[in-house]
């Protein structure tokens, strides 16, 4: 039995953000056309509670929750954790609850399945009875699909992927969006049914338990149904789809089913993306048929709304990427303190802790995650030695400009993989998926006499530590209240 609180599905998350003080529930109708898009924006450049939609125009008996993870507080929350945790606690505990064996989903009877309990087959499945929002102004469509996950099947291995691949609704029966060929779905699309000119079966799962949520950013190898129980503690529970073997949340809101065609593409985008950007161009992408749409009774839709920092897609990818290269590192014996990529980055800038224990230690580092499958979706490396608190983004700052070399201490990388998003890269690179990358080395050399090493001055550093004692000791005797 663990000894921390399971949210079975977002109903049950939602009492808890209401609980602690992070949720405000909207009792007055709200348009699905920009105005509930531009809400969900506001709160996350604002880090507000998330909002709880009780009506939205047009769609009687649909409820909606945005930005439902979209800060720490919230991922806490989700964990089970005091709300009050700090990131390297939350990162701790991430850590250990997935360090240990996976644990397989259970499948449960279609009875027990609230999210069988409305059905709609055949032409009764039709995308405009769901209330997909217009998210921004100047989309290419209606996202009904911002926080959600895509489920799909490996046809040789079996192997299962979860993963977050945008949607917009094109038609009744058509959804449309961008699976690219890294990614873990794209491979399997990509590499294994457009060849052989066959459907790839698929399931969207919209609105389930955060944890699930949570899974389906991570970029880790284990399979994410399996990875979704071991940061529960237990099973997840699954129920099989309507016509095909694909196996969805027992316990979500909403599920799509249908096919993934080759050799089709249909214009997609543009959209507002989670770099803080616009920068996909209108432009041909992959077509998803729909077959089938369950849902539960009164429904509630997840919506995220991707802009500047910072949203759960970006704090999300930059928790799971950076803890999943703090495994790596330390897989290899490398003796980081730490590793950490700043949501504010739009999980582009990852920051590493280290020991220097011998010379080139930095390079190392920056070598072993960029040949990871991790790369496209970051850039920036840089490292810091252990005197150097890589969660305050002031202590950070201050070693990139005072122990980073302007010539020796900046290594670029070329014609490395990228992402089409990447707001700096030239249209062409994008076209290609072409990057760059930079290590920026902000750890004094070895080689230096300890004479000639710059002493930090920091209240940490340069008094003795009786005297710090007694300073913090009589802090409030002073008058001080933080």
């Amino acid at each position: 039995m663990v000894g921390y609180p399971i949210y079975k599905d977002n109903r049950e998350f939602i009492k808890g953000l209401e609980k602690f003080g992070e949720l405000v529930t909207v009792k007055q109708e709200v348009d699905w056309d920009l105005e509930m898009g531009a809400i969900v924006r506001r709160v996350c450049e604002k880090k507000l509670p998330s909002p709880y939609f009780k009506k939205i125009k047009d769609y009687p008996g649909f409820e909606a929750l945005g930005a439902p993870l979209a800060t720490y507080k919230r991922l806490a929350i989700s964990l089970g954790m005091d709300p009050a945790s700090t990131v390297p606690q939350i990162a701790d505990e991430y850590v250990r609850r997935t360090s240990g064996a996976p644990i397989d989903p259970v499948v449960v009877d279609k009875k027990n399945a609230p999210c069988k309990e409305n059905i709609l087959l055949g032409d009764d499945a039709d995308l405009f009875k769901l209330p997909g929002p217009m998210v921004h102004d100047g989309d290419g469509g209606r996202y009904l699909c911002t926080w959600h996950f895509v489920v799909a099947k490996d046809p040789d291995s079996g192997m299962i992927n979860w993963g977050m691949y945008r949607q917009m609704v094109f038609d009744e029966k058509t959804m449309v969006g961008p699976v690219l060929p890294f990614s873990d779905m794209g491979k399997m699309f990509h590499g294994k049914y457009v060849p052989r000119n066959k459907p790839m079966p698929f399931a969207t799962v919209i609105s389930c338990d955060p944890l699930s949520g949570v899974a389906a950013c991570a970029p880790s190898p284990i399979p994410e149904d399996q990875f979704t129980g071991m940061l529960m503690g237990k099973p997840v529970e699954v129920v099989k789809c309507e016509t095909c073997d694909l196996e969805v949340p027992a316990h979500a809101e909403i599920i799509i089913e249908g096919e993934v065609i080759p050799n089709l593409m249909i214009e997609e985008a543009p959209f507002g993306e989670y770099t803080g950007y616009r920068t996909s161009p209108r432009e041909p992408r992959t077509v998803y048929r729909v077959k089938a749409i369950t849902f539960r009774n009164n429904p509630i839709v997840t919506i995220s709304n991707m802009g500047i920092p910072t949203d759960e897609g970006q704090l999300l990818r930059s928790f799971s990427l950076g803890l999943e290269m703090r495994k790596l590192l330390e897989s290899q014996g490398i003796p980081i303190t730490g590793v950490y990529m700043l949501p504010e980055s739009t999980h582009h800038l990852v920051v590493v802790g280290v020991k220097p224990a011998y010379s080139g230690i930095a390079t190392q580092i920056a070598n072993l995650i960029y040949g990871s499958k991790l790369s496209p979706w970051f850039h920036m490396v840089i490292v810091v030695d252990q005197d150097t608190d890589i969660y305050s983004k002031d202590e950070v700052i201050h070693a990139l400009s005072t122990k980073c070399h302007p010539i020796t201490g900046i290594h670029k990388y070329e014609n490395a993989p990228g992402t089409p998003l990447n707001p700096y890269a030239s249209p062409e690179d994008r076209k290609w998926s072409r990057g760059a990358k930079v290590l920026f080395d902000c750890t004094f050399p070895l080689s230096w006499p300890k004479s000639d090493v710059p002493i930090k001055v920091s209240f940490n550093n340069v008094y003795p530590k009786d005297i710090q004692e007694k300073v913090l000791d009589n802090w409030a005797n002073y008058g001080f209240k933080d």
